[in-house]
């Protein structure tokens, strides 16, 4: 897993470099494509073969490392939803958006591995909890 993350460094420096590249300059760099999805998918494969398939929603956190990559999962995704926005206003190549909608759910499934790897055992969500007194503000 240790050089998924290295790799992935590498990636967004190239993400990085691309959103901050003016359409009629060169990139100084390659940009991430088609095959860099497919990369991250292949690990996520790797990595829920050894987690196995999830069957309900567990909640983040877990060991740091599993917690870290929790939050890394949590920001990716923050930072997709930034990158899908600015795709409303500014040209942004497919590849990009895909790449970081894959590595979300690559720091899921590495989150999910950490944990396994140091032997704790994954919190599921009970899916209730206590309403409070207020009402609520839904129709």
């Amino acid at each position: 897993m240790d050089g998924w993350l290295r790799r992935i460094q590498e990636d967004l420096f190239a993400v990085g470099a691309e959103l901050a590249t003016p359409l009629e300059r060169t990139l100084p760099t390659e940009p991430v494509g088609r095959e860099d999805v497919a990369r991250l998918e292949a690990w996520i494969d790797s990595a829920e073969e050894e987690t196995g398939t999830l069957t309900s929603f567990i909640l983040p956190g877990g060991p740091a490392p599993s917690a870290a990559l929790h939050v890394a999962r949590a920001v990716s995704r923050r930072a997709e939803r930034e990158v899908a926005a600015l795709a409303r206003e500014e040209p942004v190549r497919p590849e990009l958006l895909a790449y970081l909608n894959r590595l979300s759910d690559l720091l899921f499934s590495a989150a999910r591995l950490a944990a396994r790897r140091a032997g704790a055992s994954e919190e599921t969500w009970s899916g209730t909890r206590t309403r409070s007194a207020r009402k609520s503000s839904r129709p």
